[in-house]
């Protein structure tokens, strides 16, 4: 239906000149063309066609509403390992496949219907206006207010409850799908940071021969890698617990062991401390017998192993944590405890 097909009674009273033609001179050679007739929509004549699009932009907003709380059940309910197979695109991951749906029409559906509701609710009608200085006088800022006054009641905000209801819901459900994405980033660490898989009673396993380590196997100079009893290469979680508990075993004569604490914390001369530098984590591996000192080849963090591991150069903050340790019943060399202070590169909440 066009307005051509409405009796000329029923058609809305023109507000506003649409702007005269202009005529090309000497000061203005581009004529200024006006602007074309304005033809009223239907649902500008036909309230029941107004009301239908009313219910067209509701249902668009109610199905967005209905997509988010989709992607949520998804996010929640479909195991990660769950694959479909979808015509013509072959089997895909379930849970991809439901959030990208569920996501992508929720945000479709806002916008359809917000477009919707612009093309067939709201006022379309083409003013001219002059162009007018950038500063805002009081004038342009009283006509600012007024128009924005008038842009709301053309809107029909007020009167279609319908649909600022249903816009309200959708728009507030929709953040919620970014919401439950911060999920992925993982479950908070707790005390995981300050903590190792060793404990007291742990044997100390040699990380080349997977050996429980005597006394006797670790010769005076030499440099041992060792790993906690239970840790094994296949395991799941293996990269993750030896990044934190991986050791790096030394013998040295108790005589020229410097500081107490480590002293009372050897067996024999025998000391243990993290493998993990207090940079940034990388695997320290080279020792020098004489001097008793450790490097670390990433960035050359120096450390004293027989005066508490301390820092003699390099970037790093803190001395190597130390594994107490001592010998069991059978003669194996075992743990006494957990490492004292959180091992690696310092974090936020060190203490």
């Amino acid at each position: 239906m066009s307005s051509q097909d409405i009796p000329e009674e029923n058609l809305p009273a023109e507000q506003d000149a649409h702007g005269a033609v202009g005529v090309a001179d000497e000061e203005n050679p581009f004529a200024d063309p006006g602007l074309p007739p304005h033809e009223h929509r239907v649902q500008d004549i036909d309230e029941r066609a107004a009301r239908r699009s009313e219910r067209t932009v509701a249902m668009l907003f109610t199905v967005s509403m209905l997509s988010t709380i989709g992607f949520i059940a998804s996010y929640v309910g479909i195991p990660h390992d769950k694959s479909i197979y979808v015509f013509p695109i072959g089997h895909i991951n379930a849970l991809n496949f439901a959030l990208g749906l569920t996501l992508g029409l929720a945000l479709f559906a806002i916008g359809a219907g917000a477009v919707h509701w612009a093309r067939t609710l709201m006022s379309d009608e083409e003013i001219a206006d002059e162009r007018h200085p950038i500063e805002a006088s009081p004038e342009v800022r009283a006509k600012v207010h007024a128009d924005f006054k008038q842009g709301a009641k053309e809107s029909a905000l007020g009167r279609r409850k319908l649909i600022r209801n249903t816009m309200f819901g959708a728009l507030a459900l929709f953040p919620l799908s970014g919401v439950m994405l911060l999920r992925d980033l993982g479950p908070l660490p707790g005390t995981k940071l300050r903590h190792t898989m060793w404990r007291k009673g742990l044997l100390l396993v040699n990380m080349n021969t997977d050996q429980p380590l005597r006394p006797s196997d670790v010769a005076v100079g030499s440099l041992t890698f060792a790993r906690p009893e239970g840790l094994e290469e296949h395991d799941e979680e293996f990269q993750t617990e030896i990044a934190k508990a991986a050791l790096m075993i030394v013998r040295i004569q108790p005589d020229n062991i410097k500081d107490k604490r480590e002293l009372e914390w050897s067996h024999e001369g025998i000391v243990a401390y993290s493998k993990i530098c207090t940079h940034v984590g990388c695997p320290i591996s080279l020792y020098e017998q004489q001097t008793h000192h450790v490097l670390c080849p990433c960035h050359q963090s120096t450390f004293d192993l027989s005066d508490g591991a301390r820092v003699i150069f390099g970037p790093a903050g803190h001395a190597l944590p130390q594994l107490r340790i001592g010998v069991n019943d059978e003669g194996y060399l075992e743990a006494l405890g957990d490492f004292e202070e959180p091992v690696g590169p310092a974090f936020w909440e060190r203490g």
